[in-house]
């Protein structure tokens, strides 16, 4: 396999600014674009303009190498630098102006406050010049080893707040692409919470980590990046905690195992096949951004509840979670001293405090299971 880093030959901005349908911005290792501020991208043209340096950039260079990797047919792909990149094009698009208390240091007389781009080139050339023939100290990777790119994209932003979905969407193997399919789903589209930061790849790891154990288990970060890590361990690695007596299913690690070995969990492709199943069940009882899924908490119980429905109660599933979360609503209305308020439904809200826990999983599933029954 070949891999190699190397110093690009200098370019100006402008350049690659007229070369920019030929980078690739959206490789599946970043994170999802357009996350930096506006703070964040007039700080960097500001940073230009006065001069100051710019951290190197990454590059793959598929000009040199007729790389697998290159499934766009472009010639580059952003490995670290996206931000950037799209705050530079940004500017020059028009999509943005310096900020309101921007100077020049070299100059401080001159007033450039809230000037875009074409701004400068109508009325200060030379500034816009100087914007437009800034280089940047970037490298070219060149390779054709997805391994390679990947650990290199890691490497580079461990001292970044990546969040732990952004990591392990970067890793190798067959999870984070099964990951991905499972984010494409038409359901995520019908969630109200925020995905910019791949909190719909959180949600379905967190969903195919209890298919592949067959069971409820912690869905914290360390055991999301274990289900990337280990997706050929039994569903038992994923927890060596024992169940309480008082748990819905289990109660002993043995029963973990023949549960899960039944189900065929130590198949993490079959296991995303039945996420995927359970979500084509669930996605048609929601409208789009649905009032009913603003919290990210609650889709695993959702979900386990929509698994273990019938198909002809799967119709009535969004009208009872209609009546359930009215009846949230009013019973936080109560005081603790109030005999209208439902000590259950309370329970049900210090649950949802610690939603990653294995039993306040299983918790909030069992009391959405017998209101549920209830209900029809």
């Amino acid at each position: 396999m070949v891999f190699r880093v190397i110093a690009a030959t200098s370019r100006t901005l402008i350049s690659w600014w007229d070369e920019s349908d030929d980078i690739d911005l959206e490789p599946v290792y970043q994170r999802k674009g357009h996350i930096w501020s506006l703070k964040q991208k007039q700080d960097l043209i500001d940073t230009v303009l006065n001069g100051f340096d710019i951290p190197k950039l990454y590059f793959a260079d598929f000009t040199v190498l007729n790389s697998n990797l290159n499934t766009k047919k472009k010639k580059y792909a952003v490995i670290d630098g996206k931000q950037r990149m799209l705050a530079f094009f940004g500017f020059f698009q028009g999509e943005f102006a310096l900020s309101n208390t921007f100077y020049m240091f070299e100059n401080p007389d001159i007033r450039l406050k809230g000037l875009s781009y074409e701004d400068l080139r109508a009325n200060h050339p030379k500034i816009a010049r100087k914007f437009e023939n800034a280089s940047l100290a970037i490298m070219n990777v060149e390779t054709d080893d997805e391994q390679k790119i990947n650990e290199l994209f890691i490497r580079l932003n461990t001292s970044k707040p990546l969040v732990g979905a952004e990591i392990r969407n970067a890793m190798l193997g067959e999870v984070p692409q099964l990951i991905r399919d499972l984010a494409a789903h038409p359901f995520w589209d019908k969630v109200r919470f925020s995905k910019l930061r791949g909190q719909d790849k959180n949600a379905a790891t967190k969903l195919l980590l209890l298919e592949h154990a067959g069971t409820f288990v912690d869905t914290k970060k360390m055991h999301l990046d274990n289900l990337v890590s280990n997706a050929n361990q039994q569903a038992a690695d994923f927890h060596n905690q024992s169940m309480d007596d008082d748990q819905i299913e289990f109660t002993t690690n043995e029963e973990i195992v023949d549960a899960a070995i039944d189900a065929e969990n130590t198949d993490i492709a079959r296991s995303a096949h039945r996420v995927k199943e359970n979500l084509d069940r669930l996605a048609p009882l929601f409208m789009g951004s649905d009032p009913l899924m603003t919290q990210q908490a609650l889709v695993p119980v959702i979900y386990w509840l929509a698994r273990e429905s019938k198909d002809s109660d799967m119709a009535k599933l969004r009208p009872f979670l209609q009546k359930f979360t009215e009846d949230r609503l009013i019973n936080r209305k109560h005081s603790v001293d109030d005999q209208k308020r439902d000590p259950i439904l309370s329970d049900f809200e210090l649950l949802t405090r610690s939603s990653n826990d294995r039993h306040s999983i299983s918790e909030r599933y069992r009391i959405m299971r017998e209101r549920f029954k209830k209900f029809l």
